[in-house]
């Protein structure tokens, strides 16, 4: 375990070293900076789990270092060295989660209760974060992975040497982005290609977290037309990829994740399926069952594509000879069809009623009501019409 000293005075930096039961505590390193910013820097390089940290020097003060370590996540425990002993240093103190602080002139009591309890502290927080290897399983493990990978291309801070130890060594990866069709469980799938490119060191592959069905694909240079092979092979499910134009190193993932997920956005990717192995029937009735569920959320062609791997042009002919409807009609009806039971069975207002079926706009949905049953919402629910509701414009 590694501490940190950070103070520009010379004696105050010896005073410290003498104090410290240092091998009491389990600490095997003790690293000195004068500065903030020269602390900074070892922070960086050497992650030590606990700190202190005077709060006047040159340069950076330690209220600003300590609202560095805020920004960056930094999990060790920090005290301050300080002569304040005031409410408003407390109060920052205790707004950027320092541990704990000691006031000057320093008493060796005092200073070696705080680092006792301050690494008690942090090995009751390393268990809970992580688990001893008796129970922590592969599952586990790889959550904590793909959630790292996942804060790294969401622009979290990120340091690339937590990466490392599960990708071979390089000092450039070519990194792909591969989109799966959602109604497929897609882990399996991932699991075996991260077991693959592990295995014989080619890469590895992560499920990201805000996202189940887009898994991202870190190789090293020059193998992935031998990985994108390997997925023809063994995926019997369709997917869409696309790949940096160059290598990057690890610490520019969060520009190569925004640069693929643009592509994917525009539809500058390639897809990989077999089609004799894919029911493509079943996927129209998925899109079906799809806009059965969300018809009162925003849907479009444009949607529907990138959810179930068709062209628009193809989701819009199929869907109509699925259904008998155009996609905007067969919302439409399920929206008016909702409308009426609304209006039978609640008090809810127009106004509400429209909201909940997406329409913002209250008198547009009370026009688009009338033209479909004939009458408008009000004197629909003034009718106390029946279940079978009025004469439909689609028939």
């Amino acid at each position: 375990m590694k501490v940190l000293i950070v103070d520009d005075e010379i004696n105050v930096l010896e005073v410290v070293r003498f104090l410290g039961e240092w091998d009491k505590y389990g600490i095997t390193e003790i690293l000195e900076a004068g500065e903030g910013e020269e602390a900074k820097g070892m922070i960086k390089a050497e992650k030590p789990e606990i700190i202190f940290t005077d709060i006047k020097m040159p340069g950076m003060s330690g209220m600003e270092l300590i609202e560095w370590l805020n920004y960056i996540s930094y999990q060790g425990k920090v005290i301050f060295i300080t002569g304040y002993n005031d409410y408003d240093f407390m109060r920052k103190a205790i707004k950027y989660n320092s541990f704990d602080y000691l006031l000057k002139p320093i008493e060796g009591e005092a200073f070696n209760k705080t680092l006792k309890e301050a690494v008690e502290s942090w090995k009751k927080d390393e268990q809970k974060t992580y688990p001893s290897e008796d129970i922590m399983d592969d599952g586990y493990l790889k959550l904590k992975i793909d959630q790292m990978v996942t804060d790294a291309c969401m622009g979290e801070p990120f340091n690339p040497n937590d990466l490392q130890p599960f990708l071979p060594e390089a000092d450039h990866y070519e990194v792909s982005l591969l989109s799966f069709y959602h109604m497929h469980h897609a882990d399996p799938y991932i699991k075996s290609l991260a077991e693959k490119l592990s295995k014989q060191k080619l890469g590895n592959a992560f499920t990201l977290q805000n996202d189940r069905n887009l898994c991202l694909v870190l190789t090293v240079e020059e193998e992935w037309l031998n990985v994108e092979e390997w997925i023809c092979e063994h995926f019997d499910i369709p997917l869409r990829l696309v790949t940096s134009k160059h290598p990057q190193p690890l610490n520019h993932l969060f520009d190569s994740y925004l640069e693929l997920q643009e592509a994917m956005d525009h539809h500058q990717y390639r897809s990989l399926h077999r089609l004799a192995d894919f029911d493509t029937a079943r996927r129209m009735k998925d899109i079906v069952s799809y806009v059965d569920t969300y018809y009162m959320e925003d849907l479009s062609l444009e949607k529907l594509s990138n959810l179930f791997f068709f062209s628009r042009e193809h989701i819009s002919r199929k869907f109509k000879l699925e259904t008998g409807l155009p996609l905007s009609k067969y919302v439409t009806k399920l929206r008016i069809d909702q409308a009426k039971a609304w209006l039978r069975e609640t008090d809810e207002t127009i106004y509400s009623i429209s909201l909940m079926l997406g329409y913002q706009d209250e008198k547009y949905f009370s026009k688009l009501f009338k033209k479909v049953t004939g009458y408008t919402p009000f004197e629909f629910r003034k009718r106390g019409e029946n279940r079978s509701g009025g004469c439909s414009a689609y028939g």
